[in-house]
Order: C-alpha cells, then structure tokens, then sequence
C-alpha cells in the first residue's frame, strides 16, 4: 500500500525515499492500534488513510517550499498535515500544537518510534501558547485542517507567522463565501490572499479541495489572538 502512496505523491511532484516509505508505515501500524483505544481518526481503512491523510497532507507541497522551514500545525490532532510533511520533506522542523493532551501524548510516543528529530509536540491551545517567547511571528508556515471557519483560524494562526511567511488554510471549493467574508479578518491581522491551489485526491476524483496561501505582509497587533470564547461569539469582520 505505500507503494500505492509513492505512485500517488508523485502527482504532487514528490518522490518519497524508502526511508520515508518505511516511516509512513510505521505511522499507520501505530495509529491503526492507538485508534482502538482513543478517538484519533474516524478512518480504519489503511487505503483511505493514505489517501485521506497521508496525501491530502502532502498536497501542501504544491503550495509551498518546505525545505529547512519552521511550521506549526495548529490542531494537529493524529499528526495531520504536519507530520506527513516532516516525512516528506525531513529538513523540515514542526511544531505538533494540539489541546488534548492524550492526542499530544499519542504523538509524542509516534515521533519517537519514528526515530524524528526537530519536532516539538505541545498540549496547548493557540491563544495561549503564542505567549511563549519565540512563538510570535517565529514561523515560515502555520497550517492547519481543522474544521473551522476562516475568519477564526486566521486569528489563531497568523500570529504565528514571521512577517514574509505564510497561513496554508486548507478549505473546500465550497469556501468561497468565508473566504470572501475574511477580507477584514486579513486586514486586522496582517495578512493577503496570494493564491489559491485546487486539487483532488487520487481515489477521490469528486472530491475538490482548495489551498489558500495566506501571506504575511505586515506585523500582527498584539492583541491578537484573542481569548477563544471571544473568537467565537465575535469573529473579526
């Protein structure tokens, strides 16, 4: 089946080395087991998880040039996207940012069986943890799959990124309203809609997925993020 991903990766322009194909397998083995126990994936099919989350992952590399970069994937959940795209682009340093704690804990034990250097697993959530020294605009890339309307994850991830970096949001072709509803979220915090890069995942032809690349043109106010209760009742317009 990785050979399946491989054959795949290469509609995105990727060659995966053996080391990396071995390393995705370990990744499923562990999250097929772990998802017995908790809640990490609602997927239990090894050909939808690699296609569903292994590749849809790595789409990002369409949109971006991650060779020795530093991202935060906020949300992270089982490890998606950012993981995927450590294996692919090893140079790569992430930072695994989740609020669950048993989800961190989960990632911490797959980062070591992956044998990985440069990633940092964090339980935390977005509007807190951007407090730690080093943590604001400190990042090339924050990304994110998070279920979750624009204007809300622009808050939480684009002060993250350095000034010149960029918001990799992934979104549907059906986000086109949230998208336009964004402009003064885009404003306030900073950032400009460069790019869009539509795809679709090998098996799933219907499905039509879409990559804002969200630059960074000038500083965040430091009032921002703000407290997530607030964010919710009360998105930037």
């Amino acid at each position: 089946m990785m050979q399946e991903l491989q054959k795949n990766a290469e509609v995105f322009g990727l060659s995966l080395s053996a080391k990396a194909l071995a390393q995705f397998e370990t990744y499923w083995d562990y999250l097929s087991e772990q998802n017995q126990i908790m809640d990490l994936t609602a997927i239990t099919e090894r050909a939808e998880a690699v296609e569903k989350h292994f590749l849809d992952s790595l789409a990002l590399t369409q949109a971006a040039d991650f060779t020795g970069k530093r991202l935060i994937d906020i949300g992270t959940g089982a490890g998606f996207p950012g993981l995927p795209l450590k294996l692919a682009v090893p140079t790569l340093e992430v930072t695994l940012l989740d609020s669950l704690q048993k989800r961190v804990i989960f990632l911490e034990e797959l980062t070591t069986r992956l044998k990985l250097e440069g990633v940092q697993t964090v339980h935390g959530r977005a509007e807190e943890w951007i407090s730690t020294p080093g943590e604001r605009e400190g990042y090339d890339y924050a990304v994110s799959r998070a279920v979750a309307e624009l204007r809300m994850l622009l808050e939480l991830c684009l002060p993250y990124v350095k000034v010149g970096g960029a918001f990799l949001a992934m979104k549907t072709l059906r986000a086109e309203g949230e998208i336009q509803e964004a402009a003064g979220a885009l404003k306030i915090l900073g950032g400009d809609i460069e790019v869009y890069h539509d795809y679709t995942l090998p098996g799933s032809p219907e499905v039509q997925r879409r990559i804002v690349v969200i630059r960074k043109v000038s500083a965040t106010p430091e009032g921002y993020p703000r407290r997530f209760a607030r964010i919710q009742k009360k998105p930037l317009e």
